[in-house]
């Protein structure tokens, strides 16, 4: 087995951080996503190093997307990690091949789900960093995302109603696990995918952030995460106002308004006029997915949002195929034009 070496500024800052925000409690059971990078080596290390003090019981596991071609060989030099470590070790590997990130990083969570459902982890933690962070906003933002995708990358999220997802190395930057691996002389696996200028993330790691920290900010990475972290908050408190606004805004049961024609949501207008903008506007998002299962964007919202001061039975033009908003007093419904 690898033994653990002397006690460093970033075990103290890890320690810290798992210890305020309560992150790994002592003696849990932890599965821990391995692609043999950088930053997921060193995050291994780090609780290898960290579990004397908490107890926790430490497991790896490793995704083959089976792609690109030297993913077996990746996947074989994770095994070997894990055998040195003496880790309790878990394998799957993609029937198909998966060629996009989307593809990749669903197929990823849902085989991290499986197996630490059926092996009983209540945790899996990942090694998502800083610099993470910072490319997860700048990317979001250039996509035109609102403050939920700016905060992406929290510090956990249920990954199932049993397994929740945990990234302890949100506040370390990838050039502070870079130095970790270096210092320890950590086998490190090379993805040649990493410098790949095709993928926008990688575009973005490569060439916008060097060019941010170079003529406008040295500790952009840190400076952006620091930004997300606060949007975090925010989102949680916007969220939490939200569910209070749709109790009032959204009927139970709901009401009858014709005994012919059919709706498919219906939202109290009243309700909404007396709110905020900001809340308007997610209680319409929230709305419009119950309704109609559309994740509705900036010009969907505010069509409907243009309805909560209308007169009686305004209407939108289709938000989805045949689907359109109408104000019928005191409510905006859902209903069909078929």
């Amino acid at each position: 087995m690898i033994k653990s070496a002397p006690w460093t500024p970033l075990h103290a800052h890890l320690q810290h951080i798992l210890k305020e925000r309560q992150l790994l409690p002592v003696q849990q059971r932890i599965l821990i996503a391995l692609s043999g990078g950088q930053d997921s080596f060193c995050l291994l290390q780090l609780l290898v190093d960290l579990q004397p003090k908490w107890g926790w019981e430490l497991a790896i596991a490793h995704g083959d997307h089976r792609w690109p071609l030297d993913s077996d060989a990746n996947a074989r030099h994770v095994t070997q990690i894990a055998h040195q470590y003496q880790l309790p070790y878990f394998l799957h590997r993609a029937t198909t091949e998966l060629k996009s990130e989307a593809a990749g990083r669903q197929w990823r969570y849902q085989m991290l789900t499986e197996i630490a459902q059926q092996e009983e982890y209540p945790l899996v933690v990942t090694a998502h960093t800083a610099s993470d962070r910072a490319e997860t906003l700048l990317y979001n933002l250039m996509r035109g995302s609102g403050t939920d995708g700016l905060q992406a990358l929290s510090w956990q999220r249920p990954l199932s109603d049993r397994v929740q997802l945990v990234r302890p190395l949100l506040d370390v930057t990838r050039g502070q696990t870079g130095e970790f691996c270096q210092q320890r002389n950590l086998p490190i696996w090379q993805d040649a995918m990493n410098q790949e200028l095709a993928y926008r993330r990688n575009r973005i790691r490569l060439e916008v952030l060097p060019h941010l920290k170079t003529h406008f900010n040295p500790q952009v990475e840190t400076t952006l995460a620091h930004t997300a972290e606060i949007l975090q908050a925010d989102v949680d408190f916007l969220e939490a106002e939200t569910q209070k606004l749709l109790t009032i805004a959204l009927p139970s049961p709901p009401p009858v308004l014709s005994e012919t024609e059919q709706y498919w949501g219906y939202i109290n207008r009243d309700s909404l006029q007396s709110a905020p903008v900001a809340l308007q506007r997610r209680a319409l998002r929230h709305f419009l997915r119950q309704a109609i299962n559309v994740s509705a964007n900036f010009q969907q919202i505010e069509k409907v949002m243009a309805l909560v001061k209308a007169p009686n039975h305004s209407r939108t033009d289709p938000l989805k195929k045949q689907w359109v908003a109408e104000v019928i007093k005191p409510w905006i419904v859902i209903r069909s034009l078929s």
